[in-house]
């Protein structure tokens, strides 16, 4: 059977394209196909142990059995829509907006998300925006040496890479647990994709709620998670190269991580 492999940010750059088509026999499961990608591409194999997978936009175990024509994306660390319409007297209004844009935010899309969608019976909204800083994050696995080649040097803008549909499904995860544990339906994600200048937009939450506890943590839930779980990639650029950022993806809500292996163990 034939699987399609997906590569992103470093692994991309480490193989020099974007994709890679393996043969393999019937039966293979998804570790099978990662094992036929490195053997195609040997420098694939440091990242192992960062790697997470996802087949047709779905977060799986290494161990999940392949079809002919299934997806496979190799998840490395990470940088870590569509509305539905309200009820009752108040106009229909989306109760999520969950976006990757690849153009700038405008100063006022914080107020035009929350015009989009607070409600009467709204107390709280809270927002919250992640900017472009100048201060180098935490190299992703893989990346220390080129960040040590670059220590003490300005990040003059950063770019975002994302799988765009399995992003959006994420995205859409997480509002679902906002609002099964928080109780807050009308919530915003919009996430830039592409170069993001010094000083720039690159995360925009809003949550809006009867209440400002449940704002608050609505909002906190959503960008600790986006960050943590789906799969867009940052990397810093500096005059003379760039160091991808980020961690190992958590394939589910905090406290329910599965390792590597496929087993469960607690989240950070």
């Amino acid at each position: 059977m034939n699987v399609r492999v997906r590569l992103f940010a470093m692994q991309r750059e480490a193989a020099g394209r974007r994709e890679l088509r393996v043969e393999l026999p019937a039966g293979a499961v998804v570790e099978d196909a990662w094992a036929a990608a490195v053997r195609e591409v040997p420098a694939l194999a440091p990242g192992r142990s960062s790697v997470r997978f996802a087949v047709n936009g779905d977060y799986a175990d290494p161990t999940r059995s392949l079809a002919d024509g299934d997806e496979l994306a190799c998840i490395p660390p990470v940088s870590g829509g569509s509305g539905e319409t309200g009820t009752g007297s108040e106009p229909a209004r989306p109760r999520r907006i969950l976006e990757l844009r690849a153009e700038p935010f405008t100063s006022a899309l914080a107020a035009e998300l929350t015009d989009r969608l607070a409600t009467d019976e709204d107390g709280g909204v809270v927002t919250f925006l992640g900017r472009t800083r100048v201060t180098p994050g935490t190299p992703a696995p893989g990346q220390e040496a080129e960040a040590a080649r670059h220590a003490g040097r300005a990040v003059e803008e950063l770019e975002y890479e994302a799988f765009d549909p399995m992003a959006l499904r994420v995205l859409g995860e997480i509002a679902d647990e906002i609002e099964a544990r928080f109780g807050v339906s009308r919530v915003a994600i919009v996430h830039r994709t592409g170069e993001v200048p010094l000083g720039e937009a690159s995360v925009l939450v809003v949550a809006a709620a009867a209440h400002r506890g449940a704002a608050f943590d609505a909002a906190r839930y959503a960008i600790d998670e986006t960050k943590a779980r789906a799969p867009i990639w940052k990397a810093e650029k500096f005059a003379d190269g760039h160091v991808w950022i980020g961690d190992v993806a958590r394939t589910s809500a905090h406290g329910d991580e599965p390792d590597a292996d496929g087993g469960a163990r607690p989240s950070s």
